[in-house]
């Protein structure tokens, strides 16, 4: 860990709560918000949130699974993800998700109108609005707790 935790301190709640909590608590709230307050069907959120994961290299991420209602997406969900391309597991919301987290965090200069066009067939445009803000939520978050080295600590609050 980057970050000297004061002993018997939980890593998180003392870096996000204590160490700057006028941004860490605001931040906290965002990022609890996208799983909350999220419209979006739980496959095309957790392929989206799975490639950021995987771009992060962000641990608690990459072993976290969203849960609506009891249910999961399936063990071989995060495969199907990395393959997101050529997986015949996705539909094409799904692998629109997990192109759109991959190309948000590595090639967002390049989002083109063809890009475009393919999402607004398939996503309204407050779904798009949505999508990205989460994008950015775990892109962000997931970045900061993985080069702070906080990621091996984390626990979502109310998701222990």
């Amino acid at each position: 860990m980057i970050v000297d935790v004061p002993q018997g301190k939980d890593p998180i709640g003392y870096v996000w709560g204590e160490m700057v909590p006028g941004i860490g608590i605001a931040a906290s709230g965002f990022s609890l918000a996208v799983y909350e307050h999220s419209t979006l069907g739980l496959r095309e959120f957790e392929a989206a949130r799975l490639r950021i994961a995987q771009i992060n290299g962000c641990v608690f991420c990459l072993d976290w699974r969203t849960e609506r209602d009891g249910v999961k997406v399936e063990e071989e969900f995060a495969d199907a993800v990395t393959a997101w391309r050529t997986t015949d597991a996705f539909d094409e919301r799904t692998r629109l998700a997990a192109e759109y987290a991959e190309r948000y965090a590595t090639d967002h200069h390049n989002l083109d109108e063809e890009f475009w066009a393919r999402m607004k067939a398939h996503y309204s445009q407050t779904e798009i609005v949505e999508l990205s803000m989460s994008i950015g939520s775990w892109l962000a978050f997931g970045r900061l707790n993985h080069v702070l080295g906080l990621d091996t600590a984390c626990v979502l609050p109310g998701h222990s």
